[in-house]
């Protein structure tokens, strides 16, 4: 780990995992910001791969001292490689600090080490900050992640199942590899969710909001599993207020997409979320997929707003 003042401002960059402590003063940090902007500005795998102990992460992260003695993480950045894509970029700046220069001192940081304009960059909500920083990186638009919201407390009809399909809620320690199984298949085509390890559902497990309760797996007549719907809630992320469900990941392999699955178990963790007091219900879905958003629609969701992907165009 590295240090480096700029006036008020300390950098601490480093290339490895970080502790528990500064993982939980970036946690802090982001908290912050999703309760001004609205949106979580880091993902969940950003997390999972900072926290790693094979982590490769390159991140810096900001701390403002008002007082000598008192400094406060106000700012972090963080570039994860990926051996199917180009790295990506995340960042976020503290609400009462910005426009003072740290995102740009940042990203000056890590271009030490990185060829940020060959990163790709997530700007969460379309943030107009985050837009700003990626025109002045010379990357442009490239991918759409539409956030959608159901408020209707409203309970669906119970779904009917095909007779050869079972529904149960996933077991800790049994279930693990016959869903990473299921959800490769399921995402093959998708360029995050289909790549998920071990590691990252472990991670995922750890985590205080996890609930296998809500979590529930569709069984054929050999018990294989060719669907599911994993749903969260985060009380953390609600503040005073009462936590949102969301629809975390719904899949159905490809073997099975004829039987109506994905609408069936869509509806049976919508309800599950609503049995558990919610006070709405998220989801995350590509632009591209308008056969899904066509789905969430039908029961009841519509578009809030919609993260950006930015990138180098590729060239046809």
């Amino acid at each position: 780990m590295s240090e480096k003042s700029v006036g008020n401002l300390t950098l601490h960059a480093t290339d490895t995992c970080l502790d528990e402590f500064y993982l939980s003063e970036v946690r802090a940090l982001s908290l912050a910001a999703q309760q001004a902007d609205g949106n979580p500005p880091l993902s969940d795998q950003t997390y999972v791969s900072l926290a790693a102990e094979d982590s490769q992460a390159l991140s810096v992260g900001a701390y403002w001292a008002d007082e000598p003695e008192l400094a406060k993480l106000v700012g972090f950045a963080v570039v994860l490689p990926s051996p199917d894509s180009a790295p990506t970029l995340e960042l976020v700046v503290h609400p009462d600090y910005r426009r003072r220069g740290i995102a740009d001192t940042m990203l000056d940081r890590l271009k030490e080490a990185v060829d940020l304009t060959k990163v790709q960059a997530w700007a969460h909500g379309s943030h107009a900050g985050a837009k700003a920083l990626a025109k002045k990186l010379g990357l442009t638009a490239i991918r759409e992640l539409h956030k959608m919201h159901r408020e209707s407390t409203k309970e669906l009809p119970q779904p009917e199942l095909p007779s050869s399909i079972t529904v149960r809620t996933f077991l800790v320690g049994e279930d693990e590899q016959a869903w990473l199984q299921a959800n490769a298949l399921a995402f093959a085509d998708h360029p995050e969710q289909g790549s998920l390890t071990y590691q990252d559902l472990d991670a995922r497990m750890s985590e205080a909001w996890f609930d296998p309760t809500g979590f529930f797996l569709a069984l054929d007549h050999e018990d294989q599993v060719v669907a599911f719907h994993w749903t969260k809630i985060d009380p953390s992320s609600a503040g005073n207020s009462r936590p949102p469900g969301e629809v975390y990941a719904v899949g159905v392999i490809p073997d099975a997409q004829s039987m109506g699955l994905g609408r069936a178990m869509t509806a049976i963790g919508i309800n599950h979320l609503l049995e558990q007091g919610v006070a709405s219900i998220l989801l995350y879905v590509d632009g591209e997929n308008t056969a899904a958003r066509r789905l969430y629609e039908s029961l009841g969701f519509t578009s809030r707003d919609v993260d950006l992907l930015f990138g180098m165009r590729a060239i046809d």
